[in-house]
């Protein structure tokens, strides 16, 4: 067997066991526009697989439901019509059965051409590989989007999770990593795989600067709330105190304080704040009004890149003080694949790392995230920074 061949299979998997524990009707909520049902990020990764790889490079192949391209075509103007991504919420059919159906009749047309791997083209293995890259982002989604459904449910159900994922240790001493002043490389270097907004690695200059050793944690932002942050005006950037206002935020996403003590919510129901643990559930506009509370502020993209091998991450996302925009020299494939990256490079902030929510392996220092900056439903905290 060959290793694209068993990597397909360990990936699809693992999709299947994020959802083993949800009962059918968990696989259909829709409880904000963010967050998609279970089932439609099973069936959209199967899709992808028929739309992008087994129609082009596989002659022979017969799609399962002439149906399903518009109903798990997510963004793709190529592609043609699709459900408006509001809507998933609606679809009761294709049940859930049925969109296991379609995962088996795509997995063995997969398994049949990766046999011929002898045969495939170098353009057709970069596809399968962007195609199981693409369904580990679901999986982390998947992961963010059923912590919503389930925290959201008015009994806080518990739920487990059937997928191996890192251990979130707490945080210990945080110190101050200094980087000097001068000209460092960022971006993606070739020899394995990344995204195409990774690319092309070039030359930045950076101000002496220094970048913590550890994320902030719960503990610290309690000391935060408790000190007023969230009704002080001067920490908060003018869309994010309009944001906090309108939505009377109060605290981080799936925190509750009852009786003086915070609480949140996980997949054993409501619990104990871990006070040491990693802060998460933060939006943009929270971890800049933190930094800013704190006397300091949040890295940049670049400093957080530079100086990663010298400090643990991927308990979290970071959010970043930089706006998600295309590297020097970036260019967009041809095609719908084209349509994966560069035409969200607007009115995003860029997230560095990894979480409990990612899949192992599928991180990488160069590797950028990116969301709106009010968005919070992901494993989403910060690294504190200051220039020297």
């Amino acid at each position: 067997m060959t290793y694209l061949k068993e990597k397909y299979i360990a990936v699809r998997r693992r999709s299947c066991a994020i959802c083993k524990d949800l009962r059918p009707e968990d696989h259909v909520v829709q409880p904000v526009t963010e967050v998609s049902p279970p089932k439609w990020h099973l069936g959209h990764t199967t899709w992808f697989f028929e739309t992008f790889v087994l129609q082009p490079y596989m002659p022979d192949y017969a799609v399962f439901d002439a149906d399903y391209n518009f109903v798990f075509n997510s963004y793709y103007e190529h592609v043609g019509a699709r459900v408006i991504r509001t809507d998933r919420g609606n679809l009761s059919r294709p049940a859930v059965e049925e969109i296991m159906q379609y995962r088996a009749y795509v997995d063995n047309a997969m398994e049949e051409l990766l046999a011929r791997g002898h045969t495939l083209t170098q353009e057709a293995k970069e596809r399968i590989e962007l195609g199981l890259n693409h369904e580990e982002q679901h999986q982390e989604l998947l992961v963010t989007d059923i912590k919503y459904i389930m925290g959201h449910n008015p009994l806080l159900p518990s739920y487990q999770r059937a997928y191996e994922r890192p251990e979130v240790k707490d945080i210990g001493v945080q110190e101050w990593i200094p980087v000097e002043e001068g000209v460092y490389e960022i971006g993606a270097s070739g020899g394995g795989f990344c995204f195409d907004n990774e690319c092309s690695r070039h030359k930045v200059y950076l101000t002496s600067y220094a970048i913590q050793s550890e994320p902030v944690t719960n503990a610290q932002f309690v000391s935060f709330i408790r000190d007023g942050g969230y009704q002080d005006f001067r920490h908060w950037h003018s869309d994010g105190w309009e944001w906090v206002k309108r939505n009377e935020i109060k605290a981080p996403l799936y925190w509750q304080e009852i009786n003086g003590v915070w609480y949140t919510y996980t997949p054993e129901g409501l619990s104990l704040l871990p006070s040491q643990q990693p802060l998460c559930h933060i939006s943009y506009y929270e971890a800049w009004a933190y930094a800013s509370w704190a006397g300091f502020r949040l890295p940049t993209e670049a400093e957080w890149e530079v100086a990663a091998p010298r400090f643990r991450w991927g308990d979290r996302w970071e959010w970043t003080e930089s706006a998600y925009l295309p590297y020097p020299g970036f260019r967009k494939a041809e095609g719908a694949i084209g349509e994966y990256n560069g035409k969200f490079m607007v009115n995003q902030m860029v997230l560095r790392g990894a979480s409990e929510a990612t899949p192992p392996g599928h991180s990488r220092i160069t590797y950028r995230n990116f969301f709106q900056p009010e968005l919070r439903w992901q494993f989403t905290g910060l690294r504190l920074a200051r220039s020297l």
